[in-house]
This record gives C-alpha cells, sequence and structure tokens, in this order.
C-alpha cells in the first residue's frame, strides 16, 4: 500500500508558510471564497426556509463522539408566507374583482392594466401564479405568456387564463402558448379561489421536492455548495459560536497527472463520501474539487484541534482505489473559531481559507485562523477610511491599458484599471483598495462607479468622433444585484451608446462561483450587444465547461501562462486553450507580455491580441497609437 506523497509543493521545512507563496493551480486565489455566500440568485421560500440537514444515518456508526447527535436548523422556519398573484387584465372592473375575490380569501394579489408592463411586475412583485386575460390590446395574452416562458427564471411559474372565448382553437392556443390552465369568464368566486389556490400549492410542492433533490450531491450525500453557504450567510453576524473547517486534499495535480482525470474525479468523489461518514450529523459541503468545509454550529473551543486531527486522520487511515493499487491521501485543515466574530459568513470564510493557507506549510498539517496584529488592523483600516473619503468626494479613477491586436487592426480598445486618489494626491491601485473594499462591502458600490464612469467616457468618445472599446472589470456579485443589469441598460440607452463598444470583465474565479447570476446578468446584456471577457482564464475541467456555458466573446488567459511560456508543458496547454477558444468563436488576449520572447511565443500559440509593459504601461490618458503600432 502506498502513501501518496504530493510533488507539486514544496516539502514542508517546519516554519510557518511566508505571505509571498504561491498558491498552486488547482488552490483557488486569495478572497476566492469571499463571495460564496450568494452563490445564487435570491431563494424562493422553500430554499430559504428549510434548514441545513444531516447527511445519511448510515453515518452515524463510524463518526467520531462529537459529531453525533441530533441536528438542529442552522435558522428558524418562518410561516409560510401567503400566496401571491398577478392579475394580468386590461379590463379595470374584472381585475378588480378578481383582487378583491382573492384578497378575501387571503391571498396577496396585485393588477397590471397594461401588457407591456407585466415583465417588470414579474420582478418586484415575485408572484406565485399569473392570472392572465386572453385578449388585451397590443400584446395578447398567449404572446405575454410565450414572452415569460423565454425568460428561465419564470419557467416554472403556473399561468392561468381567464377568457370569455368558448373556441376549442384558442383554448389549445392558450395550452400551445405555455399556458398551464384556463377559466371560463364569468367564474364565480369560490371557484377562482380554489382553482387559484390548489394551483399554487401543487406548484410550491413541486418546487420544495426538486429544491429537497439539488440539496445533497446525490453521490456523495454532503449537502450542495450552494445551499451551504445560502444558510451559512443568514448566521451573521449574529453567529459567534462553533467552528468552521475548511479541508483540502494535497497533490490534486499531481494525482491528475499520474492517474488521469476519470481517476481522479473518482477519489474525489470517495473522498466526499468518506467526509460524510466522517462528519456524521455536522453539516458539510464540497467547495471545488479538492477543498471541503465543515460547519460545527456547537463545538466548543478546546475541541477544534482535536477535531480537525480526526478529519486529517479519518483521510490518513483510508485506503482509497487507485486503479490497481490502494492508496492514502495527505489533507490539511484550517479551522476558524466563530467567537472571534465575524460581519459575514464570507468574511468568517476567508479566515478559514487563510487558516488553510497556514496549514499546508505546516508539519502536522493543522492551523488555526489568528487575527491580524494591531499593525495589520490599523494599516486595514486607514486604507478604509481612504476608501471611503474617496467615494464620498469622488475621487475613484480610471487608468487605462491598450489591448493590441497581434495582426494590427485600427480598432481601439482597452483595459480600464480602477485607482484611488487620496487626499495628499498618492494613486492607491486595485490591489491594495479591493481587499479592504471586500471585508467592508463595497466592492459593489466601487463597481458602480466604475462602470458608470466608463459609459461617460464612452459617451465622450463616440461625441469627439474617436470610439473607442473599453473591457471593464466587475465583481460577477455585483453584476448580480437587483436592479444593476437595468440600471446599466438604462445609462447606455440615455447616452445612446453601442452596447459592442463595452465589454463586462470577470474573473475566472468569480464566474465559477456566481455562474448562475452571471448568466442571469448576460441574459439581459445580450439584446443590447454588451460583451463579456473571461479573465484569468486557465485550464480545468470547470473552466472549461464555462467557455460553452457562457455568452462569452473574449478570454484573457492567466498571467501563469505569460510567466511560465519557457516551459514546454506550458506552451501546449496554452495552445490547447486558444484552439478550444476559437473553436467557440472567441478571441483570446495575453496578458501581462513584458518582453519580445514572450510576445513571440503568444503570437506563434495563435493568440489575437496581446496586453502588457511591452505594449504600453498604464495610463492616465488613452493615447495609444493603434493606426501605426507594430508588434
Amino acid at each position: 500500500m502506498s502513501v501518496f506523497v504530493p510533488h507539486d509543493r514544496p516539502l514542508s521545512t517546519g516554519q510557518p508558510t511566508q505571505a509571498g507563496i504561491a498558491a498552486r493551480a488547482e488552490f483557488p486565489p486569495p478572497a476566492y471564497w469571499r463571495r460564496w455566500c450568494a452563490d445564487a440568485p435570491t431563494p424562493a421560500a422553500a430554499e430559504v426556509e428549510a434548514p441545513i440537514e444531516a447527511p445519511a444515518a448510515e453515518a452515524a456508526d463510524t463518526a467520531p463522539p462529537e459529531a453525533q447527535g441530533t441536528t438542529r436548523p442552522l435558522v428558524n422556519e418562518p410561516a409560510e408566507p401567503a400566496y401571491r398573484v398577478l392579475i394580468v387584465e386590461d379590463d379595470r372592473s374584472q381585475a378588480l374583482f378578481a383582487q378583491t375575490v382573492l384578497r378575501g380569501a387571503g391571498v396577496e394579489a396585485e393588477t397590471v392594466g397594461v401588457a407591456s408592463e407585466t415583465m417588470g411586475a414579474l420582478e418586484s412583485f415575485k408572484p406565485d401564479l399569473v392570472l392572465m386575460d386572453l385578449h388585451m390590446p397590443g400584446l395578447s395574452g398567449t404572446e405575454l405568456t410565450a414572452l415569460i416562458r423565454a425568460d428561465a427564471a419564470y419557467a416554472n411559474l403556473p399561468v392561468v387564463f381567464l377568457t370569455g372565448d368558448t373556441d376549442p382553437e384558442s383554448h389549445l392556443e392558450v395550452l400551445v402558448s405555455g399556458g398551464d390552465d384556463y377559466l371560463s369568464k364569468p367564474v364565480r368566486p369560490k371557484h377562482l379561489v380554489a382553482a387559484v389556490q390548489n394551483r399554487i400549492k401543487r406548484a410550491r410542492a413541486l418546487k420544495a421536492q426538486r429544491d429537497q433533490e439539488v440539496r445533497r450531491h446525490p453521490a456523495t450525500g454532503l449537502l450542495t455548495r450552494t445551499y451551504m453557504l445560502l444558510q451559512l450567510g443568514k448566521l451573521f453576524p449574529q453567529r459567534r459560536q462553533g467552528a468552521i473547517h475548511f479541508l483540502v486534499i494535497e497533490g490534486a495535480t499531481a494525482l491528475r497527472d499520474r492517474y488521469g482525470y476519470a481517476a481522479l474525479d473518482t477519489i474525489l468523489t470517495d473522498s466526499g463520501k468518506l467526509l460524510a461518514q466522517l462528519v456524521g450529523d455536522r453539516a458539510a459541503t464540497r467547495l471545488n474539487d479538492n477543498t471541503f468545509l465543515v460547519y460545527s454550529p456547537d463545538l466548543p473551543p478546546e475541541r477544534m484541534l482535536d477535531w480537525a486531527r480526526e478529519l486529517r486522520d479519518g483521510f490518513a487511515r483510508h485506503a482509497f482505489n487507485a486503479g490497481s493499487e490502494p492508496l492514502r491521501l495527505r489533507v490539511c485543515v484550517g479551522y476558524v473559531d466563530l467567537a472571534h466574530g465575524f460581519a459575514d459568513a464570507g468574511a468568517a470564510l476567508a479566515a478559514a481559507e487563510e487558516a488553510l493557507r497556514a496549514a499546508r506549510g505546516k508539519p502536522n498539517a493543522i492551523a488555526g485562523y489568528s487575527p491580524p496584529d494591531e499593525a495589520v488592523s490599523e494599516q486595514a483600516a486607514a486604507m478604509l477610511r481612504q476608501l471611503q473619503d474617496a467615494l464620498a468626494e469622488n475621487r475613484i479613477e480610471l487608468a487605462f491599458q491598450p489591448i493590441v491586436s497581434v495582426v494590427g487592426s485600427e480598432n481601439v480598445q482597452y483595459q480600464t484599471l480602477m485607482r484611488l486618489r487620496d487626499r495628499e494626491g498618492n494613486l492607491h491601485t486595485a490591489a491594495d483598495v479591493v481587499p479592504v473594499a471586500e471585508r467592508a462591502g463595497l466592492v459593489h458600490e466601487i463597481d458602480r462607479r466604475v462602470l458608470m464612469r466608463a459609459v461617460v467616457l464612452l459617451n465622450e468618445r463616440v461625441k469627439s468622433g474617436r470610439s473607442a472599446r473599453l473591457f471593464v472589470p466587475q465583481a460577477a456579485r455585483s453584476l448580480g444585484q437587483d436592479g444593476y443589469a437595468q440600471w446599466l441598460l438604462d445609462a447606455l440607452e440615455s447616452k445612446g451608446i453601442d452596447g459592442s463598444l463595452l465589454v463586462i470583465d470577470v474573473r475566472l474565479g468569480d464566474a465559477l462561483v456566481y455562474a448562475v447570476l452571471l448568466r442571469e446578468f448576460c441574459q439581459r446584456m445580450v439584446g443590447a450587444g454588451v460583451r463579456l471577457c473571461l479573465s484569468h482564464y486557465q485550464a480545468n475541467p470547470e473552466s472549461e465547461a464555462l467557455l460553452s456555458q457562457l455568452p462569452l466573446n473574449y478570454v484573457r488567459l492567466s498571467p501563469h501562462y505569460s510567466a511560465n511560456v519557457e516551459q514546454t508543458q506550458v506552451q501546449d496547454e496554452m495552445r490547447s486553450v486558444i484552439e478550444r477558444a476559437h473553436r467557440l468563436g472567441l478571441q483570446v488576449i495575453g496578458q501581462h507580455v513584458e518582453n519580445p520572447q514572450t510576445a513571440a511565443t503568444l503570437w506563434l500559440s495563435g493568440i489575437d491580441f496581446l496586453q502588457g509593459d511591452l505594449v504600453q504601461r498604464a495610463a492616465t490618458a488613452m493615447d495609444f497609437d493603434f493606426q501605426h503600432s507594430l508588434l
């Protein structure tokens, strides 16, 4: 029997890790988990109210004593909310009749008299059912229903027609358009109430069943990442008891190279099954390929280190099947005591992540979170004050770096880079500001200011006859904020800007976490022509899947490629990424290009655009000569 020793990280020297040590490719970048607590759109009532459940009962026999016990919900379950019905009816008297009847039965009912206002009412009112008139001016009920069904958010929303039309063909048209049922006018009040209540009751039951099915991973029995993190997000800042443990399976890259993708997937799935057995009644989830989270709500501080050892040793004792040979895995564990107090779940997860990074450099592979010392805290506090002042005084600025075609082009396009100017006139980069902004919950406000500034610049350039395309970095979580997509569409329309001049730039790590939010945002942007760039791209199964799942236009390669471009293995992987992107109709940008050798290798690999100091350093003006540039 072999003990697997990873070959893709240096052997421990017994000294704590240094802040400058870079994480391996399979380990997410810093603050990757900070935003995971909003990994899905605002959930419906059935999803929010359900408590985190215990894993399967058979785990209890093998679980440590502290892992056994009675499962309690993480959040209290509120009473079922009232049924909500949106009445779409151009006849005011009939709309008021239906509204009065339903409200008398305890149903929350709102009316829309103009068909074109329905989609906005759906977004704001969030009904359980739509009561639809068939014949309306401008847009018929069947046309409106088809429009509703085209939006993935309302694919399962019940639509019941109210119609006085006795023609069977009209009834068939109702069903073909996506309607669920129809009631003939005039309808008796008790019939209306019964039809509405029964339909909503069944719809909620079906949704609860679907939610239950996706609450646990079918292969491992662990909670799904989305469900787990949504529940954790509701515990803070009140929660000041218990612990969060992060586990990472070391050497995933070496495992893949040695056994192949299929065998690695089997090993990681078996790891999830083992963790489900080890944790017993505790809540646990798989965060990404080789990283897991365990939440222990009542674990006392004196037991947190012991529990970390039990998790580590549970994996060390288990013999995994790797083809013809048994295999033992090394697991590192980082944990955080929630008694430290955290403003939100993202901050708690970031602390556990920090502990996990420290654990990877320790001989025993375990580390607990230690709050930063006063000097570091004071430095962060000073930066936060500068950020708050800059937002109040509108001192958020942009710098620009050209993105140049390798075959030559007169198309003007720049990457925008956020800068903060303090009161002394000094400029601070995003690397200085964003970590503090994340902790303070100000990333969304910064993104909004940056995007608005970009829209204003695009307008100025168009008016002066010097149009340019701007790549504007945005956090995927910002893009998913209520009303953000509509705000951007309104801004583009009000200034008469062609949406193709704006490219929303989202980092790969962010896109993986918020894929659902990002897809919904992109659906809103497609009609306006706004483009999407997936930045810091590096090949792995999850990232490759995103290339076909998102309506992308550009891919910007990770700096990993340009930094290691002399390595044959890196060159081969980069060519494979570029070829796949081109097959999907995407254009590829090579970034951090600092010297001619790197530029030449990227060019020979089939890259479309170059960006970096070799072309031009970031500057406050957009004055690069694209027409006469020669690479």
